[in-house]
């Protein structure tokens, strides 16, 4: 039996089937949400904040509350969308302002532009480049860097909990 799920500040419902991943309503949505390391929970690129009905969720597992220990941008009602699954009614998910540095192609192509959101670590969620922030030739080599450390990381993890 489906579960419908609230997106904020969307203002707009879906539903996703009983035991399923937010990730999966989210993506049904066709919501700007990613999943890096493949929906293994060891990202931050599926974070979201449950603004209300954390009971209708399943429990944090421990692979959710190690990944969730380094996002920076955590707080008491945040979620892994692909470790959280839907169990009742009543969930309101709202999204993390700002977008993941994995979803850029071209990093090189922001040299002199002001970001115009907040660039996140895909790992750890941290304000890479600010919003509004103009993007300089030394901020593209620490982006470039952090892109293939994350690849590597994410290359290198097993799931092993």
């Amino acid at each position: 039996m489906a579960k419908s799920i609230r997106l904020d500040p969307l203002g707009t419902d879906t539903a996703i089937k009983t035991n399923d991943n937010l990730l999966s309503g989210l993506l049904k949505s066709q919501l700007n949400v990613l999943q890096e390391c493949g929906g293994r929970g060891m990202c931050s690129t599926c974070h979201v904040y449950i603004k209300e009905g954390m009971e209708s969720l399943s429990p944090l597992n421990r692979r959710e509350k190690r990944t969730l220990e380094v996002i920076t941008t955590c707080k008491l009602n945040s979620r892994l969308a692909c470790q959280a699954r839907v169990i009742g009614e009543g969930v309101v998910v709202e999204l993390p302002s700002g977008m993941y540095l994995s979803q850029i192609d071209d990093v090189e192509s922001l040299i002199g532009r002001r970001a115009q959101q907040n660039i996140l670590h895909p790992i750890s969620g941290k304000i890479l480049v600010e919003e509004g922030k103009l993007i300089t030739r030394s901020m593209i080599s620490q982006l470039e860097n952090t892109k293939g450390e994350v690849t590597q990381y994410l290359a290198n993890t097993s799931d092993a909990v």
